[in-house]
């Protein structure tokens, strides 16, 4: 049999986004380091305390390639793939963990390189009678549980009515206040379904946390356009990703047993193809290095944002005579549209 819901007090329950204050390209920079991982299957036959030394070597190579790639910034986020924390046997209940058992360790990498951590374990529930949840666990920068988020599409072998072995499906999509932004989290199977995506974009996230056992780029790539976040998945095989708001990678990683970090800016914006901005040379021109930008000449389209600490990336943008009307959200207003379409002369 399928076991029932969890009671709604075991879910760790969505806040709810703040009042709308000043729109995305008009914050100033929100740099971002997150960090990720291919874990391969090594890990996966590894016992708990093992495992629990590989989440110390790994999170301290990605801190290490941060210190080496961005000197000087610190690092926000890791990513981990799915059920990294679980223990070896024949069942769910040998397999899965209580929290007080690795909370500890989570919370001591967490403080040692002081960012945010997505680690996700087979949980067993506190409550009696004995309940699993595939879950991913979010620590802060000072080893405290932020929240939890409990997959809830768990997948049924064919021809059985059993989700993974006995798993407890989650009911919530909450989104999670972290110091640079807001953070939602999908697990593996999670991906093939819209009802979470949605919910963590109406939340406000503005970072999907993904950790995975399959590699797919295909299906986050388009919910991140859709809604206009980052995605940043973890597998144990091919690659793992960071998927801009245009639902294009910004970077990935193929080889196993290695680690990826990638910097964003949450303060962006997304901007169609227009003539006075000519694929982003004019800010280049005006701006030099106190601009960013990603353009993509294939979708004619683009992300930009500040690198300077005192500027919005709005009002580099509105330098250029660009009115509000023509700073177009791309996900929402202009998925389909041509150059003529675009042109200040027409």
């Amino acid at each position: 049999m399928i076991a029932g819901p969890l009671p709604a007090a075991a879910e760790s329950p969505a806040r709810p986004p703040g009042p709308a204050a000043l729109a995305r390209r008009d914050r100033l920079p929100r740099k971002v380091l997150v960090g990720t991982m291919v874990s391969g299957y090594a890990v996966f036959t590894l016992p708990l305390e093992q495992r629990l030394q590989k989440m110390d070597e790994v999170v301290d190579a990605i801190a290490a390639q941060a210190g080496s790639d961005y000197p000087g910034k610190r690092l926000d986020l890791v990513v981990l793939p799915e059920a990294f924390l679980t223990r070896q046997g024949d069942s769910l209940a040998k397999q899965a963990v209580r929290l007080a058992e690795v909370e500890p360790r989570i919370a001591a990498c967490a403080r040692r390189h002081h960012c945010y951590l997505v680690v996700p374990m087979f949980l067993q529930e506190a409550e009696a009678p004995p309940r699993y949840s595939n879950a991913a666990v979010l620590v802060d920068r000072e080893g405290r549980v932020a929240g939890i988020y409990r997959k809830v599409h768990p997948v049924a072998p064919q021809g059985s009515d059993v989700l993974e072995a006995g798993i407890t499906p989650g009911r919530l999509f909450p989104v999670f206040d972290c110091d640079f932004g807001r953070v939602g989290i999908q697990i593996c199977f999670d991906m093939m379904y819209t009802d979470g995506w949605q919910a963590l974009a109406d939340q406000g996230a503005e970072i999907v946390a993904l950790a995975s056992a399959d590699p797919d780029v295909v299906h986050p790539a388009a919910y991140a356009m859709q809604h206009e976040y980052y995605v940043v998945s973890a597998t144990p095989r091919d690659h793992a990703a960071v998927i801009g708001p245009l639902g294009i990678i910004e970077a990935q990683l193929s080889r196993e047993d290695a680690v990826l970090v990638h910097q964003i800016d949450l303060s962006y914006a997304l901007l169609h193809w227009d003539a006075v901005l000519e694929d982003g040379a004019a800010l280049s021109r005006k701006f030099g290095n106190k601009v960013g930008y990603h353009y993509y000449r294939p979708a004619d389209m683009g992300i930009f944002w500040s690198n300077d600490p005192a500027t919005t990336i709005g009002q580099m943008i509105r330098s250029l005579g660009l009115s509000r009307s023509e700073e177009r959200r791309v996900g929402k207003e202009c998925r389909i549209g041509c150059r003529s379409r675009w042109s200040p002369y027409h």
